[in-house]
């Protein structure tokens, strides 16, 4: 995986999963896909998917350098993802059938990165 630079100029082209919520370049996630998500998502090499699945509109940034001994990784629910940097709020709605396969057959509960549902709900 390279590096998490954005050159000047890029920062247009941002775009966080919905699912996991790492910030990346359109490009990069057309090219490489999603690191945490790409099992079930299939974001490598679909601009369809890319669209569906992740968002342009988000808040804040998180940067983790070793995200299994953050204590804001495990607050934000990233510990277990790769390091890299992560959106705090994600705004979107991923479609129905990405939570179907997600749920049923994966066996990943989501919980939407937009601060609408918690782990309690």
């Amino acid at each position: 995986m390279t590096e998490n630079f954005v050159p000047p100029g890029q920062q247009r082209n941002l775009r966080a999963c919905m699912v996991c919520s790492i910030v990346m370049t359109q490009n990069r996630f057309l090219k490489e896909g999603c690191p945490n998500c790409e099992e079930f998502l299939h974001l490598e090499g679909s601009m369809d998917a890319i669209i569906d699945c992740t968002s342009q509109v988000f808040e804040g940034l998180i940067a983790l350098a070793d995200p299994s001994k953050s204590w804001v990784a495990k607050w934000q629910r990233l510990d277990g993802y790769v390091k890299g940097v992560y959106a705090t709020k994600v705004s979107g709605q991923l479609p129905d059938e990405v939570v179907a396969v997600m749920e049923d057959e994966v066996r990943i509960k989501y919980i939407p990165r937009d601060g609408s549902a918690t782990e309690a709900d």
